[in-house]
């Protein structure tokens, strides 16, 4: 790959200058209006301020150009926060290293051993993108930051792969001057010669005093993390979070289900009334009773959409048959099942007439990803489920849809961090015990 750099993002060349002994007189007024900045976040953006106020303000003139953090601590140049146009511009500079901290990205570079510099690039895209979306601040002019509303909704994972993708089209040192922080390597990091400086400095300090974090750091400030997110979360309304956040959040608060209990809840939802007098349940025929039993023959009616995009196709088939198990224990259904990836593809139906040929059904497709288009066909025929199930790889090509079409579950396959912004949605594991 021809992006690969030696070149660091420690002294962003433009501001380099900036670099030096701290001057007293400047650090206060600096460290004025970075708390003043806080304050504004904690009235207009309650989880970007209450996350902002546990960075603990550090003054890094002599090393950092900009600003950065390692979770616990926002570090910053006392000249650079000075050249900020007002605190509108610091908001976003504390949001933006929030962010930064809330994705882990510097874990999930290391886990995916990513290129370092593609990495960050790949990170500022996604932070910057959430911020201006959620008009956390306002975007610096100080520096070009990186912003492209085609990442909107990407996972940090999509972000470097389409960069990766494309490496032979970009200019890396101009991508590299729109980066508005620093970004702190790991003990791991992949990237130039921080292997041989972790060496030289057993302080966890590069040649220049940049901090360098452990993995058990990393690991205890996750940790930290958790519980803070939880707590701030609780200050703001929902739709006020990025989707990525809530989705952490969910993590965190929600164990993870099974996919296949998850699809089977979904479905049995869909019967507004569990129970009948009308039928007796089995199990109570010894006493002399009439029991409650569960009604089958009320209408079961969803939508099965599978996202043809990739590697999903394999796995298509293993889906299909466990919608067919799941629905074959009642009598009346209709599961209306189509292909897609940029448009729609082979819709059929399915009732108990017909159900077995479920398993064979023709898969077609194979382009790109656009949840969009699912919504418009169903718009478009008058097609209102009661529950809508899409098979995806969870990487849309634009936005995830419309939330408020119908109840949604999405089971995700091949994608760690998936991040719907609306809906239930579980992992697809293939191997997992039935």
């Amino acid at each position: 790959m021809s992006t690969q750099t030696n070149t660091q993002n420690e002294d962003t060349q433009k501001f380099a200058n900036l670099i030096g002994p701290t001057d007293p007189s400047v650090d206060r007024e600096a460290r004025e209006r970075l708390v003043t900045a806080r304050v504004g976040l904690l009235l207009k953006q309650p989880f970007f301020g209450n996350l902002a106020t546990r960075l603990v303000l550090t003054n890094a003139d002599e090393w950092c150009a900009t600003a950065a953090t390692d979770g616990r601590k926002f570090y910053y140049n006392s000249r650079f926060i000075m050249m900020l146009e007002d605190e509108k511009e610091c908001e976003f500079l504390f949001g933006h290293e929030v962010l930064h901290c809330v994705y882990e990205h510097i874990g999930r570079r290391v886990d995916n051993n990513h290129e370092a510099q593609l990495a960050n690039i790949a990170a500022d895209y996604c932070v910057n993108g959430d911020l201006v979306q959620h008009k956390v601040g306002r975007m610096i002019t100080t520096v070009p930051c990186l912003h492209n509303e085609k990442y909107y909704g990407w996972s940090y994972e999509k972000v470097y792969k389409d960069l990766y993708d494309n490496a032979e089209k970009i200019d890396m040192s101009q991508l590299i001057d729109q980066m508005i922080d620093e970004h702190l390597e790991n003990d791991q990091s992949t990237s130039g010669d921080a292997g041989k400086d972790q060496k030289d400095n057993k302080d966890g300090k590069d040649g220049k005093g940049k901090p360098k974090i452990s993995s058990e750091e990393l690991k205890e400030i996750k940790d930290e993390l958790k519980e803070a997110l939880v707590n701030a979360a609780k200050s703001t309304e929902a739709g006020k979070l990025p989707a990525g956040v809530k989705q952490i959040i969910q993590d965190i608060t929600e164990p993870q289900m099974n996919w296949r209990e998850l699809l089977r809840m979904n479905i049995e939802s869909t019967i507004k009334n569990d129970y009948s007098f009308q039928r007796v349940n089995r199990k109570s025929w010894h006493v002399d009773a009439v029991m409650p039993g569960m009604v089958n023959d009320q209408m079961i009616d969803i939508v099965c959409a599978i996202d043809l995009s990739g590697s999903i196709m394999s796995e298509a088939k293993d889906f299909l048959g466990e919608l067919k198990g799941i629905t074959e224990q009642f009598n009346n259904f209709r599961i209306h099942v189509f292909c897609f990836d940029t448009d729609v593809y082979n819709p059929q139906d399915y009732t108990s007439d017909n159900l077995d040929d479920i398993t064979e059904y023709q898969l077609q497709g194979g382009g790109g990803t656009d949840f969009e288009c699912i919504f418009k066909y169903l718009k478009d025929n008058q097609i209102n489920p009661e529950r809508l199930v899409v098979f995806t790889d969870g990487y849309p090509w634009n936005t995830w849809g419309d939330a408020n079409y119908c109840e949604t579950l999405w089971v995700i396959h091949s994608n760690d961090n998936p991040t719907p912004p609306f809906g239930s949605w579980a992992k697809y594991e293939k191997n997992e015990e039935k």
